[in-house]
């Protein structure tokens, strides 16, 4: 049994994210939110979470929208924006395999819930500071058009990056 355990790696967490893109140029905005307790408290995060069982990517994101924000978005109004894998190697049930979404149309306005602060930063000038350190690597590609396909190690800190490698397909 203990030979079958080590060869057992935790499978990563599927989570998916959705940015709500607003404004074109150097208007560009997209809606973030400072996340409140849990999972990197304090930090500036995209909108989303861990799907559910029997759950579709593009589905988690639209709940996850409409759970943290207030905001409705249809399942068709999402772009894919690319797919990042989250390498926690000093604490790998941390693994995310995250699929990334944008949306320019919704119904409803962005209103704080028990777990973030929504607001609208433009993309030119992100809160980078803020933000988890990895999110330079792949959030401007992800927002602008670009569709980044990375794999993001990260050091035994579980904060800052190690590495970016290309996603293995």
């Amino acid at each position: 049994m203990s030979r079958q355990r080590r060869n057992v790696r935790a499978r990563p967490i599927a989570v998916a994210l959705c940015f709500l893109l607003r404004g074109d140029g150097p208007g560009l905005s997209v809606l973030l939110g400072r996340k409140k307790a849990g999972f990197g408290a304090g930090k500036v995060v995209g909108v989303g979470g861990k799907l559910e069982p029997g759950e579709s990517s593009v589905e988690a994101a639209c709940r996850e929208v409409l759970e943290e924000t207030g905001v409705l978005v249809r399942t068709e109004h999402l772009r894919p924006a690319g797919r990042i894998f989250f390498d926690f190697p000093a604490n790998p049930g941390w693994n995310m395999d995250t699929e990334l979404f944008v949306a320019r149309q919704w119904e409803g306005e962005p209103a704080e819930s028990e777990e973030i602060v929504p607001a609208w930063y433009q993309v030119a000038a992100l809160p980078l500071a803020d933000m988890w350190h990895d999110a330079g690597n792949w959030l401007p590609l992800a927002l602008t058009g670009g569709v980044p396909q990375l794999r993001i190690v990260l050091n035994r800190d579980n904060e800052t990056v190690a590495a970016v490698l290309p996603l293995a397909r």
